[in-house]
């Protein structure tokens, strides 16, 4: 059974539908890209896969008690430490007070920010606060972590080691679900590639197939970094 599934899924922004009749299966220990030009309804495929937009359809959650986590892709840090950022997620996360403290040190010698366990996590570099958010979701022990454009913005050092930390998270296990304009990306990282175009899912393929097989004509443009923004 699927972990977490959509069927026949609409979410409309008035007279906007962003996403139109979405069915996915995320099954346990996939690893899928969402993909597609801007506008095409990545963000929001994964806001309904997390509960977060009222839809028409039905969105299941497979097995009783999966621990859902969503990363965005500006990250949100309170004004706290880099160390109370990770102590504050596990007290809300319903984590016993006793394990906190090995988690979030855990957590932190997993990003790498060991050394910077004090510093106001609002004064983090962006490749920073996105590790940071990732340990913060990793600490939590999700089944499914949902993940919105994980490496925009950042610059290639960056992006690397953000990159190192979801393979290593997928080698344990762990469900993961990544929005990317970022192709190369999608082949080094992912099992599944979803393209979405005009919020309709157009194809869901393994990774190997998607980038090999004849696809539609819209999906080739893409590809091709020729599909226009007003197509």
């Amino acid at each position: 059974m699927p972990i977490l599934a959509l069927d026949h899924v609409d979410v409309r922004y008035g007279s906007v539908v962003a996403l139109r009749d979405a069915a996915l299966q995320v099954r346990r220990g996939d690893f899928i890209a969402l993909i597609g030009a801007n506008g095409s309804g990545k963000t929001t495929l994964l806001q309904a896969l997390h509960g977060l937009v009222p839809h028409t359809g039905t969105r299941t959650v497979g097995e009783r008690g999966a621990v859902q986590v969503m990363v965005f892709q500006r990250p949100f840090m309170l004004r706290l430490s880099v160390w109370n950022n990770l102590r504050v997620a596990l007290w809300l996360a319903g984590v016993p007070a006793p394990e906190r403290v090995e988690r979030a040190t855990q957590a932190l010698q997993r990003a790498g920010l060991g050394a910077l366990r004090a510093r106001p996590a609002r004064a983090l570099s962006g490749g920073q606060q996105q590790r940071l958010a990732l340990a913060r979701a990793w600490a939590i022990r999700p089944d499914v972590l949902l993940l919105d454009e994980p490496t925009a913005n950042l610059d290639p050092s960056a992006k690397k080691e953000v990159e190192a930390m979801l393979a290593s998270f997928a080698a344990e296990g762990m469900t993961l679900v990544m929005s990317t304009h970022n192709l190369g990306q999608a082949k080094r990282l992912a099992t599944r590639v979803v393209y979405l175009d005009q919020g309709i899912i157009r194809a869901d393929l393994p990774t190997a197939r998607f980038f090999h097989e004849d696809l539609d004509a819209r999906a080739e443009l893409f590809l091709k970094g020729d599909l226009k923004w007003d197509a």
